[in-house]
Order: C-alpha cells, then sequence, then structure tokens
C-alpha cells in the first residue's frame, strides 16, 4: 500500500457540473465538511478566479446534461483546461446520481474521452451515494424514491424520462453505448475483503481506462475515496455524482486529514427568508399543494411574491407562483447573466451565505 498522501495547500478539488443542481450538490459535500468552496455559473476570467485561489473547491455550473457531443467538443476542452490550470489534485465532471445520459444528449462517454485527451492515467467513475439514497452493487446502480429502493431501469421516474430513459442499470453496459473507452469494476466484495487495490489492478491489467468503483456504505464510500486519493492520476480526472467529494471526504477524515464534521451554527433571526423550490420531477407536485379546480393562478386573497417583499408582509411559506407544469413538457434550458458569472459561496454554515447585495 502507498504511502499516505497528504491534503496540499490551495484548491483540492476543481469541478464542472453538467448542470446547476448537481452542481451545487458537490459543493454541499464540500461545504459541510469544512471546506471554503465557490461556485460559478458562467466560466470565471482568470482575474476573477485570482480572488477565489484560497477556496479548497472551486466549481462551475454548466448545461453540458442538456447539450450534443458537438456542443461538448467545442465547450468542454477550455474549461477542463482551465479548471486543470488551478492545480487542484482532483478533476471532477460532475454527473446526476442517476447518471442521466444518452449518446446524443449529455453524453457522458464523450466528456470521459475530452477528459482523457487532456489527464493521463485511468478515470475513476464514482455515482453511488448512501446519504442521496444511490447504491451501486457490482456495478449496477440502485437509486430509492420514496423509501423503496429501485434498480435504475425499474426506477418509477429514471425508466420514464423524457429525455434519457434508464433502460440500462449496468452503468458500465450503458456508458459503453456512449464511448468505445474500455471500463472496468472495482465492485464491493474485493473492497470488502480488503482486495480493493488487487482488483483495481486487475482491471488496469485489462486495459480499463473508465473504472467503476462500487458504493453501497460508509466503509466502501471511505475505501472509494481512498482508490481515488491514492490511486489516482496527479492530477486525476475523475466521473461521478457528488458520491466524489462525499468519498475523498471519507477518506480524508478517516486518514486524519481531515477533522471530523464540524459543528453547524444557527443562522440565528433574520427578519424574512425566502426560500425558492423547483423542479420538473413528478415527486415535488405530490408533496406541494396543488389546485385541482379551475381558479385563476393568483386570487385577490394571495399577493404575489413581489408584492409581499415590497410591502415586507413576508410568509412563512411562499407559494407557487405558476402551477407545475407537467414534467414530460418541460424542455432543458438555461440561460445566464450578461454581467459576469454569479456566484455562491459556502463555507458549511447558513450565515456564511449572504445573498447578493
Amino acid at each position: 500500500m502507498s504511502a499516505l498522501r497528504p491534503l496540499p495547500a490551495g484548491p483540492l478539488v476543481a469541478f464542472y457540473g453538467d448542470d446547476f443542481t448537481g452542481s451545487s450538490a458537490s459543493m454541499e459535500a464540500l461545504a459541510f465538511a469544512g471546506l471554503e468552496t465557490v461556485l460559478f455559473l458562467t466560466p470565471p476570467t482568470p482575474e476573477r478566479l485570482a480572488a477565489f485561489r484560497h477556496c479548497r473547491g472551486i466549481g462551475i455550473a454548466g448545461v453540458a446534461r442538456s447539450r450534443s457531443p458537438a456542443w461538448m467538443d467545442e465547450h468542454l476542452p477550455p474549461i477542463f483546461a482551465g479548471l486543470k490550470a488551478l492545480g487542484a489534485p482532483i478533476l471532477h465532471y460532475k454527473v446526476c446520481s442517476t447518471f442521466d445520459s444518452a449518446p446524443h444528449i449529455g453524453s457522458i462517454g464523450r466528456a470521459a474521452e475530452i477528459g482523457a485527451r487532456l489527464f493521463k492515467g485511468w478515470i475513476p467513475l464514482v455515482v453511488g451515494e448512501p446519504g442521496m439514497g444511490r447504491f451501486q452493487s457490482f456495478g449496477h446502480l440502485f437509486a430509492l424514491s420514496h423509501g423503496r429502493g429501485y434498480r435504475l431501469d425499474r426506477h418509477p421516474v429514471m425508466a420514464r424520462h423524457p429525455v434519457t430513459p434508464m433502460d440500462e442499470a449496468d452503468l458500465g453496459r450503458h456508458l459503453a453505448r456512449q464511448t468505445n473507452l474500455p471500463i472496468g469494476l472495482v465492485d464491493f466484495v474485493a473492497m470488502k475483503r480488503g482486495a480493493g487495490d488487487a482488483a483495481l489492478d486487475a482491471a488496469l491489467a485489462e486495459g480499463a481506462a473508465i473504472v467503476s468503483i462500487d458504493v453501497m456504505d460508509a466503509q466502501t464510500l471511505e475505501e472509494a475515496g481512498r482508490l481515488l486519493w491514492q490511486r489516482g492520476g496527479r492530477p486525476c480526472f475523475a466521473i461521478g455524482s457528488q458520491g466524489v467529494e462525499a468519498a475523498l471526504v471519507a477518506h480524508w477524515r478517516a486518514a486524519g486529514l481531515l477533522p471530523a464534521a464540524p459543528a453547524l451554527a444557527s443562522p440565528g433571526a433574520v427578519a424574512q427568508i425566502a426560500v425558492v423550490s423547483g423542479s420538473v420531477s413528478p415527486s415535488p407536485p405530490a408533496r406541494s399543494p396543488r389546485r385541482r379546480s379551475g381558479a385563476s393562478r393568483r386570487s385577490a386573497s394571495r399577493p404575489s411574491a413581489r408584492s409581499m417583499f415590497m410591502s415586507g408582509r413576508a410568509k412563512s411559506r411562499l407559494r407557487p407562483i405558476a402551477r407545475w407544469r407537467r414534467w414530460r413538457r418541460v424542455k432543458a434550458r438555461s440561460s445566464f447573466p450578461s454581467r459576469g458569472p454569479t456566484i455562491r459561496r459556502s463555507r458549511g454554515c447558513a450565515r456564511r451565505w449572504p445573498p447578493p447585495g
């Protein structure tokens, strides 16, 4: 076993998320571990980035999940090169924890090929994350829905996704439709038996360029982080969900490189709290009040959010301004402000997430 690799100064993880929600999940995993993290909504200029080089996590929230391979070929290489220039030991291409992707849109395989041209060494693939209800066993991904576990190709939502329906739970087989890079596996049985290194060596000896790593519980999560940190390239280009950050944090804590989870202080009393929640999944409407009558979208007895805040009469709960759209009709789309990147900073404490201005 190789000597313990210390944590260097400066950024530890630089990541690009293929959508905003996933990017914020990676930021959360680092921030709640006490690692200051900054997230940009557009690729920052070198001058802008210089102000945040002290951060331990630096991320960019992107839109690759809804883009074609041709778009990726044009846009991802300069983004990856810019993140590589930060000098972080880990560069993470963040994908959804349900592995949403297809050969024609959001191709994770194409992102892997672009990364392989810029980074040497094998590519770890870590998608399971027990804290999010995602479990990988013998390369097959399972996900919880309303407390029940489903193999991904039988998941009540993902199996019927309108853009990227998952008809294959074996992530290696699913990914093989998107790339010709050889794919190997380190399964949880080898990890539980202390043979993770041997399983990785065997996969690499067979020519694997991408190695999928099972994650089932806290033990395999920590072992996945160890394999990634100790055996990955330097720098290491990794693909996966927020399980990449969760695994790294678990290993760093187990190795004594990072202290235990810090206590989260209360933000204290405030005059107003605004909560914005949105999703195109069929699950949120089931948990949210839904009007089934023909009443108008806004009544006189229900003031708009704008009028509530303009008058200072903030409510304890903001109701939806518009009805939920049927999720099958929603197209993935993205827009960015024209005046440069918007930034959300986090140090693991709610009161340290001030709104702009």
